[in-house]
């Protein structure tokens, strides 16, 4: 097992910290599984409300042998962006989903999937629907509940002609992940080294997988939920 993580660069670093300080923004008692073999880590987190599992890479100097879930937070206060490193923190007890990761392998590119900008658009009126309705309900029908379940009604909407729940582009938007890619620049370690891979829509078995260049969100298609799930390597 490995006991400190020692990113490619400094920007590597800078980038999982990111992640993980949007992760705890959500869920100040968030956990993440590590997962690491050879050069590259995978981090594994779901923010609550999104019912997403959001996948974060690392490229890492040194190879490493990793499979655990950590405290998000304690994982964040150990990066050391200087000097791109960062402690693995002990073990804790995982959440279920923790076990129910999607396949590493098999995926096949859906079409249809609209453009980063158009998802952005989307998300936007989404957002923007929502607080329209909710202002328009009367004080005695403003309950948990009910904006719950208008929250519902608009988030399982599908993206376009995909089977993809507005909430999984909404999820991808808030963790940064649907952000504009910088020309010349490396948009992050999810990205090949000479150019970005494109924001795409996945599927394997199940699994329904939004990729960007920053990270991905991950979903089973309706019916499927992230409950009592096969648990599958990756």
């Amino acid at each position: 097992m490995t006991d400190l993580l020692r990113f490619a660069d400094a920007g590597e670093a800078a980038d999982l910290a990111a992640f993980l300080g949007r992760l705890v923004h959500y869920d100040r008692a968030a956990a993440v599984r590590l997962q690491a073999g050879g050069g590259a880590l995978a981090v594994f987190g779901r923010p609550p409300s999104f019912e997403v599992l959001a996948i974060r890479t690392a490229r890492l100097a040194e190879p490493a042998r990793l499979d655990l879930t950590v405290s998000a937070g304690e994982l964040l206060e150990g990066v050391d962006e200087a000097a791109g490193t960062a402690p693995v923190p002990a073990a804790v007890t995982g959440p279920p989903w923790a076990g129910v990761l999607p396949p590493r392998g098999g995926w096949q590119q859906v079409p249809g999937l609209p453009g980063a900008d158009a998802m952005r658009t989307a998300v936007a009126a989404a957002v923007a629907e929502f607080r329209s309705r909710d202002e328009a309900l009367a004080d005695a029908q403003r309950t948990r509940a009910e904006r719950d379940r208008i929250g519902r009604e608009i988030w399982s909407r599908t993206l376009g002609d995909t089977e993809l729940p507005l909430r999984a582009v909404h999820a991808a938007q808030s963790l940064g992940f649907l952000r504009p890619v910088r020309t010349g620049v490396p948009a992050g370690p999810a990205m090949a080294a000479a150019a970005p891979e494109p924001v795409a829509l996945l599927t394997a078995g199940s699994w329904l997988r939004l990729r960007t260049p920053y990270g991905s969100v991950a979903t089973r298609r309706p019916g499927g939920g992230l409950g009592a799930l096969q648990v599958r390597p990756v």
